[in-house]
């Protein structure tokens, strides 16, 4: 049976979550009675993840890098073997972090959705902490003022505002789907048909911002975006890449260099290199200031002394973003 929905999982490392956050995608598809199949990629975990995949889901298709390619370039690789961008199935694909939980009817909650709107070609779910705590999952697209504040965070109800980015918290509790810039590529379901027409993930982001590229992209060719706070997932926050912390900082800073590149205007690359500067200056200081204090060992402020380095020397002037980093 040709399916409604092809679930992609790319994977790196996380085992235990993998497991978890494959059964919880199956329970959903099983009760949701949608035609559905389920893509893994594992990006060169030395966990045993691809191991755990054949021996407890033999129905997934299993797709093994020898190399961590990044989040894009493997999800683009399950898209390929779909046939996209030039197949007619599936209807719908979710991009799925390994770090979640698919909550009750979730899938079938999105699909409906997308169903009924034909004009919505990207679909984001409510997120939520394993506590039931609301965990923003719908995003403005980057300005000056959010690149300032994280390095700057002035007050708590700046960084929940929209001035920062963030949709105010009553309308997930309003419960009805509304319109957003982009939601967060932990849960972001496509329309197989917006797929065809803007292309597959833009393989120069390693991590980080291919989402926003996507839906910028989505967005130009006249589809919509909405989030759908019915359908609930649970995401433990940032399991993969905590593993390497200071080095996503430089990855997530690359990225964003990039989408700068690719989407905003010479004003706007000017200002903001002279905000991320500024905030990596700032950064330093507050490292030097917690090893002295005795809360950040040796080597730990080298680690983030290089990584502000790195990312300073990519916001230098007119040099290109580096090269993405190999793990």
């Amino acid at each position: 049976m040709s399916p409604d929905l092809a679930v992609i999982i790319v994977s790196w490392n996380v085992r235990e979550l993998l497991e978890a956050c494959l059964a919880s995608v199956y329970q959903s598809l099983e009760r949701s009675n949608l035609g559905g199949e389920v893509w893994v990629v594992d990006n060169a975990s030395a966990d045993g993840s691809a191991e755990m995949v054949r021996e407890r889901f033999p129905q997934a298709h299993l797709l093994t890098n020898k190399t961590n390619v990044g989040f894009a370039a493997a999800n683009n690789q399950a898209l390929r073997e779909m046939g996209f961008p030039n197949s007619q199935i599936p209807r719908y694909v979710l991009l799925l972090n390994p770090d979640t939980l698919v909550v009750g009817d979730a899938l079938a909650t999105m699909v409906r959705f997308l169903d009924e709107n034909p004009s919505v070609g990207v679909a984001g779910a409510k997120l939520v902490h394993s506590d039931g705590r609301l965990q923003h999952s719908a995003f403005a697209f980057p300005t000056l003022a959010q690149a300032f504040l994280d390095f700057f965070p002035l007050h708590h109800r700046l960084l929940e505002s929209r001035l920062n980015g963030r949709y105010p918290r009553r309308l997930y509790e309003r419960g009805e789907p509304f319109p957003i810039d982009h939601p967060l590529g932990a849960a972001l379901m496509a329309r197989g048909e917006a797929i065809r027409e803007v292309g597959l993930l833009d393989e120069r982001f390693f991590i980080y911002c291919e989402e926003i590229d996507w839906c910028m992209r989505m967005k130009k060719a006249g589809w919509q975006v909405y989030c759908v706070p019915r359908a609930e997932i649970v995401h433990h926050v940032a399991r993969s890449t905590g593993q390497v912390r200071d080095r996503m900082f430089v990855e997530l800073w690359r990225s964003r260099r990039l989408l700068f590149e690719k989407h905003y205007g010479p004003f706007y690359r000017w200002a903001v290199r002279h905000i991320v500067r500024l905030g990596l200056w700032a950064e330093m200081r507050r490292a030097k200031a917690a090893h002295r204090r005795g809360e950040m060992n040796d080597d730990a402020l080298s680690s983030r002394l290089e990584a502000c380095r790195r990312v300073m020397q990519m916001f230098s002037g007119g040099s290109r973003p580096c090269s993405s980093l190999n793990y």
